[in-house]
């Protein structure tokens, strides 16, 4: 049977990938995606890291992680040393034949108990992925986040501005989250996350990021965070057009992005997913800036009337979408490592149309 290690060289080489792109797209340092081709469990810090990143990487290279799993339990069994007391030492001459045959059906009952015993952990685990969903559960979410490994049936209780509450029911939870709402079925795949205007307005209403889903298992369920937009008024929220400065204005050594432009301006959603460890300072509209440390699965949204201007302490971990009159727009990312400050704002150009810009400031 072939190896884990092998395995993964074997696919990453048909699929023409650079050991260097992969650890930085899934934040796992060359040396360990090394090792685990190797299979050299010396330069893991435990098994625990060792078996999530072999999880991880294979999830990357779109593998059967279970295959790939018990690849790497039955290379452990094999390496295992042999319980003391299965060696004999040696008497005389005359009980050596009657030994062998012994020794050899010892170490066969020895290997299949050990086998039964993996087999039993594994159903065990099964079950208790099964009871734990025995009866459909409930949860309230609020404006705090919300992080919950959730099973088909499962519902989420959304409150609105009417002091009630609208249902939303998961559908599905194999390879990609599937959840019934109002306005129709949503699906977010692994490692994505998704804006969703639950009631049909035509305005995001929550973001839902997926961080483990099974592709061979649904009764395993999904892991999900569940943000709520903070509802805004428009009337409220307007945009202060004094505030928007001439295309004129604008000082940079580089060309800005324009994003949309519009004969109005109006406030915008910024919605950032991390893939990794992150400093992130934002200041929206005329606020005090506001630095948060965040981690891997985690998102950020805010909305601003005029501008938000930006610090980031590694581009790369950060995925950003801009949402602006129903539309959305994703943002480039950078290169990994880079600190990046830039300004997201409205700007008014000289043919009188308001255009929404991304500015790279030094």
């Amino acid at each position: 049977m072939e190896s884990y290690g092998n395995l993964l060289r074997k696919t990453r080489e048909e699929k023409n990938l650079d050991l260097v792109k992969i650890s930085r797209e899934i934040s796992i340092e060359k040396r360990y995606l090394e090792g685990l081709e190797n299979e050299d469990s010396s330069v893991f810090p435990g098994e625990a890291y060792l078996v999530g990143f072999l999880k991880n990487y294979s999830n990357y290279l779109e593998l059967d992680t279970e295959l790939v799993l018990k690849l790497y339990h039955n290379k452990q069994i094999q390496e295992s040393p042999l319980p003391e007391g299965l060696y004999e030492k040696k008497s005389s001459k005359r009980i050596l034949p009657f030994l062998i045959p012994v020794a050899i059906f010892v170490v066969f009952v020895v290997t299949i108990s050990i086998l039964l015993i993996f087999k039993k952990k594994d159903n065990n685990d099964s079950e208790l992925v099964v009871s734990e969903n025995s009866k459909e559960n409930k949860y309230e979410i609020d404006k705090t986040k919300f992080v919950k490994r959730v099973y088909k049936g499962d519902q989420l209780l959304v409150p609105t501005q009417s002091d009630g509450k609208i249902i939303l029911t998961v559908r599905d939870t194999l390879s990609s989250f599937g959840i019934d709402t109002p306005s129709g079925i949503f699906y977010v795949d692994l490692a994505e996350e998704s804006e969703l205007d639950i009631d049909g307005d035509n305005v995001s209403d929550m973001i839902i990021y997926v961080s483990d889903i099974s592709s061979t298992d649904e009764k395993r369920g999904a892991e999900i965070s569940v943000l709520l937009r903070q509802g805004t008024n428009r009337d409220v929220m307007a945009t202060e057009i004094k505030d928007i400065p001439n295309a004129s204005e604008i000082k940079t050594k580089r060309p800005y992005k324009v994003i949309l432009e519009d004969n109005r301006a109006y406030p915008f959603t910024l919605n950032a997913s991390f893939r990794g460890p992150c400093l992130f300072r934002d200041k929206v509209d005329n606020a005090n800036s506001v630095e948060t440390y965040f981690n891997r699965g985690e998102v950020f949204t805010a909305t601003a009337r005029n501008g938000i201007r930006l610090w980031i302490s590694n581009n790369n971990t950060v995925k950003m979408t801009i949402i602006a009159d129903s539309r959305s727009f994703d943002l480039d990312i950078g290169v990994a490592g880079q600190i990046m400050v830039e300004d997201i704002k409205w700007i008014k150009d000289t043919d009188g149309k308001y255009k929404l810009v991304v500015i790279e400031l030094d």
